[in-house]
């Protein structure tokens, strides 16, 4: 049976909706525009400091413009690095970033990764050590190279005075194309060898330990297992600090500059980086158009550079992966 309502009588009204369960038109929207929100100081920062002075660089390396009258701007076009291709300490310093490059990255990377095997093992104060490996890191660049500067002194610095102990004539590290490189070298290595280290620890720690397991119980050395388990499992880390390796390479600069104090980079220019001779260009010879050619040059060639890792990477594991 159906009841319904007397007539005469109106029917009870409709209970109004829950305000919280249907948000408000304003609440909607600050859902949408809240990430943009988020991320915009980020995207204004890099805006500001980042795109902008990529961009004006780029204007300007189109131009004659001298630090002493910057407003004063002529067209050149691509004169300035036509200029760049004709000049011989270009070439120079840029075989002097990929020796020095070279003789830095690949030592620095293999002790870095030994030294994170290491650490990976159950040691007594593996603490203590993991955090002196930082402490070149933490270290001014300023102080380090200083110091080293004395170690390779020519007359007086230890480095020569240990050659001698065993014989070896003393080595003008200041001076010779070759010894110098290495001097400098050696004052990267000592300086980001630990940073790298850690982040090859921090790669193997992720590594499953059911792996290494398997591998014990197959019968594997060590050796064995840091060849077939750790490596493999480390090939993204390994890929990562080879392209941040490279790019600081390119951009080497407060190493060589303090190293003897010269911005020409030694007597023959023997160990002048890319970085070196913007720097000399722009406020040496005050042509800051000429520096801005470099600046995009330089940007360019990292560009490659980490292309051609990706590329190589990308070729390895696709051999990998069809095995």
């Amino acid at each position: 049976m159906t009841l319904t309502a007397p007539a005469g009588t109106a029917a009870p009204p409709t209970p109004p909706p829950d305000r919280a369960a249907r948000p408000s038109a304003v609440r909607r929207a600050w859902r949408t525009v809240s990430p943009y929100a988020y991320i915009a100081p980020f995207f204004t920062l890099f805006a500001a400091f980042g795109l902008f002075p990529l961009i004006y660089t780029a204007f300007v390396s189109l131009y004659r413009v001298e630090l002493q009258t910057p407003g004063d701007m002529e067209w050149r076009g691509f004169g300035n690095y036509a200029a760049l291709f004709t000049d011989e300490f270009f070439w120079i310093s840029l075989r002097n970033t990929f020796t020095i490059g070279v003789l830095s990255t690949v030592p620095q990377l293999v002790m870095a990764l030994g030294l994170a095997h290491l650490l990976n093992y159950k040691l007594r104060g593996r603490t203590f050590f993991r955090t002196a490996m930082l402490l070149p890191y933490a270290t001014s660049v300023a102080a380090a190279t200083l110091v080293f500067a004395q170690l390779f002194g020519r007359d007086f610095g230890l480095v020569n005075y240990v050659l001698g102990l065993v014989g070896i004539a003393p080595v003008d590290w200041q001076t010779g194309t070759v010894a110098s490189q290495i001097a400098v070298s050696t004052i990267v290595i000592w300086r980001w060898t630990g940073y790298n280290a850690l982040i090859y620890l921090a790669g193997m720690q992720s590594i499953p330990s059911e792996l290494y397991e398997a591998a014990e119980m197959d019968g594997a050395s060590r050796w064995r297992q840091f060849l077939h388990v750790t490596l493999p499992g480390l090939r993204p880390t390994i890929v990562f600090t080879v392209v941040v390796s490279t790019i600081g390479a390119t951009q080497l600069f407060g190493e060589p500059l303090l190293y003897e104090g010269s911005v020409s980079g030694g007597i023959s220019h023997q160990y002048q980086t890319l970085g070196l001779y913007m720097y000399e260009q722009g406020w040496g010879f005050f042509h800051l158009g000429r520096a801005a050619a470099i600046a995009w040059v330089m940007f360019l060639l990292i560009l490659v550079l980490v292309g051609v890792n990706a590329l190589l990477a990308r070729r390895r594991s696709r051999k990998e992966a069809g095995r």
